[in-house]
């Protein structure tokens, strides 16, 4: 038998033998269409070739796309399981030529490699062709020698292809595959064409007009071809069976979901195992390529796959999760092709088990109350709208589940009712938002949240992207158009933008699109859910529903994203060197430096800051992974993980994991919506560069990472080299060298303060002594210069001379005045140094004054009474 892998191998090998090149599959989130949610066709990622704007090194290329349809227009999700060719997930093989060959060298690639290459009987192949495509018929007809009544005409747009109203055009020539009269079903255009016995198995499509509005306006100068085969149809045909699923790779994934639940696949059980083995290779895919579950936008439609697939898992009657346990089949299957299944298969083993873990408690109470609802309901009857409502909104039973588990029994749901339920709780929740004391501002985003929805941030793993703009504002107002000049908030449906939030400032970079420039120098978040892009229009024109690229500045962004993950690292080391009471206060992570604050009631000594720097740099030495899983804030903080401080959280959160410590477990894991780096060695170095008080109990640290501390560390450096030159040394011997000048000034000082004491103690004063005063002997004396200091030393030295007595010194420095009063040890019983030297203070015009009973010193601001202060003191004496 001829393998799925072997099938898609030998369709590559004929196309590259043939001058093509072989072109690796695109993720499956549109690189180059902002209006798909993932990539639904081969020809998607060479969009812009077709169209003219982008070039590439080659004109002919071959590809095995990755395709995902179970969202918006193109939506198989609801058929999956039921038929025998719907699939959510899909390879679409492909050749294309960008103005190189046309419709004759297609068609003969195709009869070669179908008829010569792999041995299809000409006999069963038809051909159908646009209606008035008479070239195409005649060369179907010479080609492959087809009888006339075999190349069917079509005049429905089944057989025009379209980029869109406005674009490349033209017709198209399909291939169709008869599986012989036993199998019910006519030829394509006929009554029965909707039968299984005729498959489409390859669609060349002849691009060679151009329309406007639908209308077509003239030629392409370079007509050129979009082939799309789909690779598991192809494989039932070369396998020899009718239903895709009957196919290797199929086979094997329905064999392990078989032996895994226990049940075998029969008529009644058909179902569930094909949306198992189906929505497996979707959400294995959409995990590699970076989707993950949430509850808007792509990761909405992924946890709805998953869900889908858990409830037929539920209906086999899976006790435990089980989508987790299959990924090492799909990888087994699949993973030599696309060997992003090989790098994300933890991921996506991790991501299904968390998911289902969820789910299964929510399924349970989810279909018990369905068939309390619907026990008393005949065949054929509607479950009301209301009642699928409150299973969603107040159980967490999604609304398709709801529909896909009634279909079985017979029952359908009222739509209409649910919508309009919908409808009520969300003006309900804008009453209550509105009398929550948000500032009336945020009405108008609230108005942009409803009418266009939550803008999709796909910037943890692209720079860049297109996005459709959905509203312009200018000065607070919407607007439906801007032109160069105009400042203007720009809203689009998806954006690598980040908004400021979580103490990440916001993203900077610029957008482009048809003729029009503009530079975004900020990026804001309103609501937790709108991206407002602060833009200048520099050229040209922007209007809603224009088509732009957005471009984020990668070097801004990069050290963004490692002054986060750097921050995250500080965080552990601050706890493992301080303690565990250090929680986040506050932070601030910019391009340029990151500050972080925290709880800590004592400064932080010299020693423990250089440990908490050397425990950041060991992890970043180490290089180790970066890694994010979505948790429930419950969940992740019962992993330990830490929260950001004031973050408000939802019923999911991003769990933020790297380093590992010495156990071998995580260093840091923390609940954050930042963007990060992948490995932590992308950090660089990191360098604290200040720490200080807040606030009482609040420290904040402040650091540098990567260029921004190479940067600090070599003016630090250069300061170095400046200081040594002065001093007339090296380096090296810097701190030797200051350390003895400053030995140098201070004896230098010392022996100052010593002559000047001496100078003015022997040059005399306002008065001379001792003096006896009463029957005590006293010295008080004006000394102009002599520092205050120098007072204490004074006094003692004057005291000791006399023996017994009291000395008052008073010392005038820039018009303030220090007084210092000693009393002899045999007089302290009489008089007090304090008592003597508040008087003196008094004088002086000061406050206070205080010390021992035996020695008091004090101040003033009036210089020019130290006289008056001498006369207090000597005035207490005589008293």
């Amino acid at each position: 038998m001829t393998s799925t892998n072997d099938i898609r191998r030998s369709f590559l090998d004929y196309f590259a033998k043939e001058g093509h090149v072989r072109v690796p599959s695109a993720p499956l989130i549109p690189q180059n269409d902002p209006t798909l949610m993932f990539v639904n066709a081969g020809m998607v990622p060479f969009k812009n070739v077709f169209t003219g704007l982008e070039t590439r090194p080659y004109l002919t290329a071959t590809s095995s796309q990755k395709c995902v349809r179970a969202g918006g227009k193109h939506n198989d999700l609801d058929n999956v399981g039921y038929t025998a060719r719907h699939h959510t997930f899909f390879e679409m093989l492909g050749n294309f030529s960008f103005g190189d060959y046309f419709k004759e060298q297609a068609i003969v690639h195709a009869w070669t490699l179908l008829t010569r290459e792999w041995g299809l009987s000409p006999d069963r192949l038809t051909a159908t062709v646009y209606h008035t495509d008479d070239q195409a018929f005649e060369l179907w007809k010479k080609i492959a020698g087809l009888p006339e009544h075999r190349i069917i005409r079509i005049a429905t747009a089944d057989n025009f292809w379209a980029m869109g109203e406005n674009g490349p055009c033209g017709p198209c020539s399909e291939i169709f595959y008869d599986h012989g009269d036993h199998i019910p079903g006519g030829p394509p255009g006929s009554p029965d064409e909707d039968g299984d016995r005729f498959v489409e198995i390859w669609n060349l499509v002849f691009m060679q007009h151009v329309q406007e509005a639908n209308v077509i306006v003239g030629d392409l100068p370079r007509p050129s071809i979009d082939t799309g085969m789909g690779l598991e149809r192809v494989a039932a045909v070369l396998q020899g069976v009718t239903d895709n699923y009957d196919t290797d790779t199929f086979k094997a994934l329905i064999a392990e979901s078989s032996a895994l639940t226990g049940s075998a696949p029969t008529p009644e059980t058909q179902a569930s195992h094909r949306v198992i083995a189906d929505h497996l290779r979707a959400s294995g895919f959409l995990v590699a390529d970076g989707v993950l579950p949430a509850n808007e936008g792509r990761g909405y439609v992924l946890r709805r796959i998953m869900r889908r697939a858990m409830r037929h898992a539920h209906l086999l009657g899976a006790k435990d999760p089980l989508m987790h346990r299959m990924v090492g089949s799909l990888v087994a299957e699949m993973g030599a092709a696309f060997p992003e299944l090989v790098r994300a298969q933890p991921l996506i083993e991790a991501t299904l088990l968390q998911e289902e873990t969820r789910f299964r408690q929510t399924l349970v109470n989810g279909l018990r109350l369905l068939d309390e609802a619907t026990a008393d309901m005949p065949s054929g009857a509607t479950l009301a709208g209301e009642t699928a409502f409150k299973l969603y909104d107040t159980y967490g039973f999604p609304y398709d589940l709801t529909e896909d588990a009634l279909r079985a029994q017979g029952f359908t749901v009222d739509r209409a009712g649910f919508d309009t339920a919908m409808g009520e709780q969300k003006r309900a929740a804008r009453a209550a938002w509105k009398g929550s004391g948000e500032k009336a501002s945020d009405d108008l985003w609230y108005d942009l949240a409803e009418e266009h929805g939550a803008t999709e941030f796909i910037g943890y793993s692209a720079e860049e992207g297109e996005a459709a703009v959905v509203a312009i504002l200018r000065d607070g107002q919407k607007v439906d158009r801007a032109g160069a000049g105009d400042s203007v908030e720009l809203i689009v449906n998806q954006t690598p933008f980040y908004g400021e939030s979580g103490g990440q400032v916001g993203d900077a970079g610029s957008v482009t699109g048809n003729g029009m420039a503009a530079t975004i120098t900020d990026t804001r978040k309103y609501l937790g859910r709108v991206f407002a892009h602060q833009a200048t229009i520099t050229a040209g024109e922007i209007a809603i529903g224009d088509a732009v690229h957005l471009t984020v500045d990668h070097a801004r962004r990069a050290a963004i994203r490692a002054n986060h993950s750097a921050t995250h690292l500080l965080h552990e080391a601050l706890r493992q060197t301080l303690g565990k009471h250090v929680a986040q206060k506050g932070s601030m992570v910019a391009p340029e430096r990151l500050r972080f604050d925290f709880s800590q009631p004592t400064a932080i000594d010299p020693a423990q800051l250089a440990a908490v720097e050397a425990d950041v740099n060991r992890h970043i030495r180490a290089n180790g992974p970066v890694s994010t899983r979505l948790m429930t804030p419950d969940e992740a903080i019962a992993e330990g993980a830490m929260a950001l401080f004031g973050e408000k959280y939802g019923d999911e959160v991003r769990v933020v994991s790297m380093g590992a410590d010495d156990d071998g477990g995580t260093y840091s894991l923390e609940l954050c919506g930042g963007t990060h780096v992948r490995a932590l060695g992308d950090i660089g170095v990191f360098k604290l560069v200040g720490e200080g008080a807040v606030s009482s109990g609040i420290r904040r640290v402040e650091a540098l990472t990567g260029e921004a501390a190479r940067a600090y560390l070599n003016a630090r450096d250069e300061k170095l080299r400046e200081a040594a030159s002065v001093l007339k040394t090296t380096p090296d011997d810097v701190p030797a060298r200051v350390a003895a000048l400053v030995e140098e000034r201070r004896r230098l000082e010392r022996e100052l303060a010593d002559a000047k004491k001496a100078l003015a103690l022997g040059g005399g004063g306002a008065a001379v002594g001792p003096d006896l005063v009463g029957s005590v002997n006293f010295i008080g004396k004006v000394l102009d210069g002599l520092e205050a200091k120098a007072l204490r030393g004074a006094v003692d030295e004057e005291r000791a001379r006399i023996g017994s007595g009291v000395v008052a010194l008073v010392a005038v420095n820039d018009g303030r005045a220090s007084v210092a009063v000693g009393v002899s040890d045999d007089l302290v019983s009489t008089f007090s140094a304090v008592d003597l030297v508040k008087a003196a203070v008094a004088a002086l015009g000061g406050q206070g004054g205080g010390g021992r009973p035996d020695m008091a010193q004090g101040g003033g601001p009036d210089g020019e009474k130290g006289g008056e202060a001498l006369a207090a003191v000597r005035g207490l004496l005589e008293s």
